[in-house]
């Protein structure tokens, strides 16, 4: 394995290019704020707005322009590197399969990179990606000078337009704005990808296997065959079982995570002393940082072997791996979720609720079960969403405790798999990508959106009922 350095990479300009900007930028501000001054004489009370706008002002004007510069370049760079490098290659190359291409360019840019490349680099490579370094240097060298040349304009720009009247404060406003109303657009166009994604994927599953199969088939088997005269070419997809198995495993996690996570909630904000809550919520809260990988081991060689080892003593068989130990780890791993965000929806019940309902006689206890949680569902109800889509999507505990076997059963004691460790399971491994194993995970993530989606809607429902009662 041998690899070529490249002395000035991407990785290395980005960093040092948003050094330079912001170091323009913290001058500007320096600059746009005494200049500011200077034009008012002085006296700061002269300008139409605080010293300070004006400085965020140049700062916005010189930063903003240069970095949408860059992160345009980070947009297209991926391709026009590709095309420079087909455009290098020699002429046999191009003569190819377009496998064998697509394995030429990524060598070459991993070793323009300075990466290392498996086994020993070809000519053909090697100059290539020779060629390559030298039009990378000459493109971010170019993207760089752009940048600046782009933060010095906006700069100028700026100072012509600060004096004591200018509206410093509206205009950095605006910008704000702007910037936020651009954050929520991104956020809204990459769900509306992510679901368009899933459907797109998902219907060309659908062309291929029966929804009706799909969605209430009661066998599981998507090991398709890479060719047609091999066993098995035909696979089986009905995810009734993956959808059981989701459901008995969360079931059992809830089961677990609500009681004691609401218990705990009730206890620290009503019960504890201040000493004893300060202790006990932060040890309580450290369930949640320990990483699912742990809770993983923890199922496979603590509570795996005991519940089989008291399903023997009473005569019962008991899997090695099996629904009921993942489910149990997974309640534990989710009481943080259920009992910090209760406690926190609790602890904002207005007090005087409290003390309307001891005036009127009612007991401690009393109080918390008739005025304290129903004025607190809303935020109990969000508390156990959260809690709900935490067990949905969880994956590790499940390979290592549940199996990977997509049973029917409604015993828990047996191995069972979900929806997250099948649509890992499909999208490992070599099959091809429009085979209908691999878009099989398209459409059980289609259903697991659908299904997160319904439970939101009830939830909000249920939020909004009360909310309407209490407030």
């Amino acid at each position: 394995m041998r690899g070529l350095p490249l002395p000035f990479t991407l990785a290395r300009m980005t960093p040092i290019l948003l050094v330079a900007v912001a170091f323009l930028a913290g001058a500007a501000f320096a600059w746009g704020r005494s200049t500011a001054l200077a034009a008012a004489g002085g006296d700061a009370r002269l300008l139409h707005s605080r010293p300070g706008y004006y400085g965020a002002f140049a700062a916005l004007w010189c930063a903003l322009p240069a970095l949408a510069i860059a992160v345009g370049w980070l947009a297209v760079e991926g391709r026009v590197f590709d095309a420079l490098a087909l455009r290098s290659a020699p002429a046999a190359v191009l003569d190819l399969p377009d496998e064998r291409i697509d394995r030429f360019v990524s060598d070459v840019r991993q070793l323009a990179s300075g990466g290392a490349v498996f086994g020993t680099p070809t000519p053909e490579v090697e100059a290539t990606a020779k060629a390559l370094r030298s039009s990378e240097r000459t493109a971010h060298g170019a993207v760089a000078v752009a940048a600046l040349a782009v933060a010095l304009a906006g700069l100028a720009a700026a100072r012509a337009r600060i004096g004591p009247a200018f509206r410093a404060r509206a205009a950095v406003e605006r910008i704000a704005m702007r910037a936020l109303w651009a954050s929520s657009t991104v956020a809204i166009l990459v769900t509306i990808g992510i679901v368009l994604s899933l459907v797109f994927e998902a219907a060309r599953f659908f062309a291929k296997v029966p929804a009706t199969e799909f969605l209430f088939g009661v066998h599981w088997s998507p090991q398709t065959a890479l060719r047609a005269d091999q066993i098995g070419s035909s696979g089986a997809f009905g995810a009734v079982p993956v959808f059981w198995g989701t459901l008995l495993i969360t079931a059992i996690a809830m089961s677990v995570a609500v009681p004691i996570g609401l218990m705990a909630a009730v206890y620290l904000s009503e019960y504890a002393a201040p000493r004893t809550r300060a202790v006990v919520k932060p040890l309580l809260e450290i369930l949640a940082g320990v990483p699912t990988v742990v809770y993983g081991f923890f199922a496979a060689l603590t509570v795996g072997p005991a519940l089989r080892a008291v399903g023997e003593a009473l005569g019962m068989r008991v899997a090695s791996e099996s629904a009921l130990a993942a489910g149990l780890v997974m309640g534990v791993m989710i009481i943080p979720f259920v009992s910090s965000l209760s406690d926190d929806v609790i602890n904002a019940v207005p007090r005087s609720l409290r003390e309307g309902s001891y005036g009127l006689g009612a007991t401690q206890a009393e109080t918390i079960r008739q005025v304290v949680l129903p004025a607190a569902l809303p935020g109990i109800v969000a508390s156990v969403l959260l809690a709900v889509s935490r067990a949905i999507g969880e994956t590790m505990i499940v390979v290592m405790a549940a199996g990977l076997a997509a049973n029917l059963a409604w015993n828990p004691l047996e191995a069972v798999t979900t929806v997250t460790v099948q649509i890992v399971t499909l999208l490992v491994g070599d099959q091809e990508f429009d085979s209908a194993k691999t878009l099989a995970a398209f459409a059980l993530g289609l259903v697991l959106f659908l299904v997160t989606l319904s439970l939101n809607v009830v939830a909000l429902a249920v939020v909004r009922r009360y909310r309407e009662q209490y407030d």
